[in-house]
């Protein structure tokens, strides 16, 4: 199952790449087409991560 980034209420896209890039955000998998998917229960995964950090 996937998930939106809307799901995180307001977090820009930007912000999202930046907490991939210092590792607090969820795993993810680029698509043919260049998209990111990311598992749901990644999305879960690195949610926690975050509350944990802050």
């Amino acid at each position: 199952m996937k998930w939106r980034l809307s799901e995180l209420g307001g977090v820009s896209r930007r912000t999202f790449y930046r907490w991939r890039e210092l590792g607090y955000g969820p795993a993810a998998f680029k698509l043919p087409n260049g998209e990111l998917r990311v598992w749901r229960s990644d999305f879960t995964t690195g949610l926690r991560k975050l509350e944990a950090a802050a």
